[in-house]
Formats: structure tokens, C-alpha cells, sequence
């Protein structure tokens, strides 16, 4: 995480029109209950999660399950797939520390991280007012929060709000966030403080943590965007800064550093992201008759006693679009792998394998397609010629036979070979790069591969043809029989 010394951009007004806290209906919030389980309380859903659901916006499972406040955790253990990832007692105990010394006498020593970093003109010795935002539940406090923000605005001086609640509307259901703190410059303007107990040492940070901080603060900007397009009726100058103040420990102590982290390419993300979700009404009323997620607590109030069938049943009644990358950010994500990989879903191999594949939607139809009648490695085509014969691609040494990849038939470049790059193929010298055939170089088309009309189908097809081949070469080379 690099230092940006240099003022940040100003901040930009919000753009929407006001609009009213977003309030479910009464409809809703008894059907988003019975799914809960009617004796379960709602699990609040937090910017982390939200960002982890803006990410992966086609997922209609955990857009239903965080819609109804559904914990996802004791479901993944109930269903006998508990997650692994989570923060440690040594993290929270060493975060509510770090996090107390921001905020002690009035939010001194962050007054002077915002003076330093943000360059806003903040004097830390001057007065800043820290307004109380205790209230009675989340919407008592989202209203205590507005009405802080308020206030601080239209007084014109700097005021510091620790832990606001604000609200944001995702897939037509409210989700209350906290920030750790908002400050409102004397000009009008609010800025996101995000404080996180990974240290920065030597100036800089891990960068994956830097990035998910980055995206769980865009989640706060645009609650906050929403909540400023109320707010500027009675203050004409509220606006939301798109940089916010990340602070961290630094280095290995308890003392406090900060660096200001441009959020507008996550913020972008997050709006169009959310803007995808399936609104929550739609997918529920999808669902069969009596579905719900109920664990049936038993008397201690944590032993599920539901049946994990009949849970799992549940679950699966609601689609889900599982990634790879969302065993890192999804308590249910070692379930959604298991039903994958049993349906021999090809998003199991991850989104690069799912986009390339195009309508290729099973391992098994992509098997099929490349080793269709014409593949030299279907069991139906004859034995691959010997390889002095017939003059096959070869690989360069080191690189193995799988990392040759075939060139675009659609490409310019398509027929010609590529000489000392490791993962590509070069024609070797016989009778197949001659004549007739020498139009048919290793790279555009291999003697043998009958193409489809299909680009995925006919890159599969060439992709497993030049494995044989280089299979066949390789046994050549070592003078025993190709190996498989």
C-alpha cells in the first residue's frame, strides 16, 4: 500500500434523486421469517458480505439466504459442511484494542491522521464534536445516524461519527451497515474511515487485504451516497468523498498510521453489480410450497434437529452459481462445490474455464466434444502414426504436453508455428508438412481432427490432438512406448 501524499479528487455530490429509508413490506418480512425459521433471529448482513454478494451477483442462493438473515454459517455446519475461514479470538481482542485507541480522547489521534493524510485542513487541536448514536435496533439507529449527519453538516465544523448505521437497499430487501467512522468535513463533505488490524510495515500492506478493504469501504460510499441524496434537502453542501482513510496498525506495534485509498473503480463495481440482483420477492415466490431453512434448534439453542436431508433439500431448491472464489468468501461454499463437482458442472473449474467452454456446461459433454470420432485420442480413431513418420508438434523441454494450446483458426497468425517459446508448438520435418498437407500446419488444423462449426468444440478437439501427438513424441524421444 503506497503512500499518496498528493491531495485526493473532491468529492463528488450524489447523483440520485432522495428517496426514503427502504422499508420491506409486511408481506415480505413474514415470508423472509418463515424462511429464517420463525423462532430464529435475523443474522445482520454486513459489508463483507454484501461486497462478497455484489461480486457474485448471479448467485440467487445467498442473495435469498442474506436477504432473510439466514445464518449461513450453522447451515454449512448442519448440512455437514462447515466453512473454514473466519477471524480468530486473538484478532477481535487485538482489532477492539487497536480500534479503541483510534477513538480515544474524542478521536484525537484521528483527527491528526486525517490532517496528515487527506491534506483536508483538519486542525487536530481544534473542536471536534462526537455526537452519541446509541439507539434502539437497527432502524433507531439508521434514524440517529441521519439525524447526526444532519446536523453535523449544516453546523459547519468537523464532527466524527463512530459506528453509524446507514442503510442500503439490496435486491429490494434493507441491509444495515456500521461503518467504524464517518467524518464530516467543515465544508459539508462525509468520509469513510476504515480501520483494520493488518499491519502496514514499511510503508506497505498485503495487497488482497488492502483490496477487500478497499471493497468492503465502496459498499459504505454508496450507502452513504443514498443517504446524502436525502440529507442535501435540509443541507444544501452534503456530499461523499470517493477516498477514504484506511488506518491500520503500523508495522508491528499498537500505533496508529493511515493512508487514503481511492474507491471509485470498487464503488462502479459494487452499484452495477447490486443493480444485477434478482430482487428477493421473485426468488421467493420461485421456491416450493413450505420451503424454508429452519434449523430447529433444540433446547440449548444450538443443536440443529432437523434432518441434514431435508435441509439439503432446501438448499438445492434455490439456484446457485458457485465459483471457485467463493471458498474464501461464502460460509456455504464447500456445499455449493460438492453439488458441482457431483453434477460435473464445468463452473467447478473456475470462471475462465466456464467462459471458454461457451455451451460446453458438463466435463462430461466437453470430454465428448473432444474426443468425438476424428480425435486421435478416441478409443474409435486407429493408433497415432509413428512419430518420425508422421512428423508431430513437439514441445519444448521443460514445458509439459498439456501446456500446448492451439492457435485461433479465426487469428491472422493462424498456420504458423512459434520457435523457442516454452508451451507452444513448432511442425516438425515429414511427410505431414508436405505437399497437400503442409497447408494443414500444427497450429491451424491437425491431420485427423474433423471440425464442427463449433469454435469451442473444434479448440477442444485440436487442444487434445496435439496432446496425443506430443504424447507420441515424447515415447519416441525416450524410444519406448508413448506414455498416457
Amino acid at each position: 500500500m503506497a503512500a499518496t501524499p498528493t491531495t485526493p479528487p473532491p468529492p463528488s455530490s450524489a447523483a440520485l434523486p432522495p428517496r426514503a429509508l427502504p422499508r420491506p413490506t409486511t408481506a415480505l418480512r413474514q415470508r423472509l421469517a418463515e424462511l429464517r425459521g420463525p423462532t430464529a433471529p435475523p443474522h445482520a448482513l454486513d459489508a463483507r458480505a454484501l461486497a462478497a454478494l455484489a461480486a457474485n451477483p448471479g448467485c440467487r442462493r445467498r442473495a435469498l439466504l442474506d436477504g432473510a438473515g439466514v445464518d449461513k454459517a450453522a447451515l454449512a455446519r448442519a448440512l455437514g459442511t462447515p466453512a473454514t475461514f473466519g477471524q480468530s479470538q486473538f484478532a477481535f481482542v487485538r482489532g477492539n484494542a487497536f480500534e479503541a485507541r483510534i477513538q480515544a480522547d474524542g478521536g484525537a489521534e484521528l483527527m491528526r491522521l486525517l490532517h496528515e493524510r487527506l491534506g483536508a485542513g483538519a486542525d487536530p487541536a481544534g473542536e471536534v464534536s462526537v455526537p452519541d448514536l446509541s439507539a434502539a435496533g437497527p432502524e433507531g439507529r439508521a434514524a440517529r445516524t441521519r439525524l447526526a449527519l444532519e446536523e453535523a453538516t449544516a453546523a459547519g465544523r468537523w464532527s466524527l461519527l463512530f459506528h453509524p448505521m446507514v442503510v442500503l437497499e439490496v435486491a429490494g430487501s434493507p441491509a444495515y451497515l456500521e461503518p467504524d467512522a464517518v467524518a464530516v468535513h467543515p465544508d459539508g463533505s462525509w468520509t469513510v474511515v476504515e480501520v483494520k488490524s493488518f499491519p502496514v510495515v514499511d510503508g506497505s500492506a498485503d495487497a488482497a487485504k488492502v483490496g477487500a478493504a478497499a471493497r468492503q469501504a465502496a459498499v459504505y460510499v454508496l450507502a452513504l451516497e443514498r443517504l446524502a441524496s436525502a440529507v442535501v434537502e435540509s443541507a444544501d453542501d452534503a456530499r461523499v468523498w470517493h477516498t477514504v482513510l484506511l488506518v491500520c496498525p503500523k508495522d508491528f506495534s499498537n500505533l496508529p498510521t493511515a493512508e487514503p485509498v481511492d474507491v471509485r473503480k470498487q464503488l462502479a463495481v459494487t452499484r452495477r453489480q447490486l443493480a444485477r440482483l434478482t430482487r428477493i420477492e421473485e426468488i421467493a415466490a420461485a421456491l416450493p410450497e413450505g420451503t424454508t431453512f429452519d434449523l430447529r434448534l433444540s433446547d440449548d439453542g444450538r443443536t440443529p434437529t432437523r434432518p441434514a436431508e431435508e435441509l439439503a433439500a432446501a438448499v438445492e431448491s434455490v439456484a446457485a452459481a458457485y465459483t471457485p472464489d467463493c471458498l474464501a468468501a461464502c460460509e456455504l461454499a464447500f456445499h455449493c462445490r460438492a453439488q458441482a463437482r457431483a453434477a460435473g458442472a464445468v463452473e467447478a473449474l473456475g470462471r475462465g474455464a466456464r467462459g471458454e467452454l461457451g455451451t460446453l456446461t458438463t466435463v462430461e459433454s466437453a470430454l465428448t466434444a473432444a474426443l468425438r470420432e476424428g480425435d486421435p485420442c478416441s478409443p474409435e480413431t486407429p493408433e497415432v502414426p509413428d512419430a518420425a513418420a508422421s512428423g508431430p508438434a513437439v514441445v519444448n523441454p521443460g514445458t509439459t504436453a498439456a501446456a500446448a494450446e492451439p492457435l485461433d483458426t479465426d487469428s491472422p497468425d493462424a498456420g504458423t508455428s512459434t520457435t523457442g517459446t516454452p508451451g507452444t508448438t513448432t511442425a516438425g520435418p515429414g511427410p505431414s508438412n508436405t505437399g497437400a498437407q503442409g497447408a494443414e500446419t500444427s497450429g491451424a488444423r491437425v491431420s485427423g481432427v474433423v471440425t464442427s462449426g463449433d469454435p469451442a468444440v473444434d479448440a477442444l478437439r485440436r487442444a487434445a490432438a496435439l496432446r496425443a501427438e506430443a504424447l507420441a513424441a515424447s515415447g519416441a524421444d525416450r524410444g519406448g512406448a508413448p506414455w498416457r
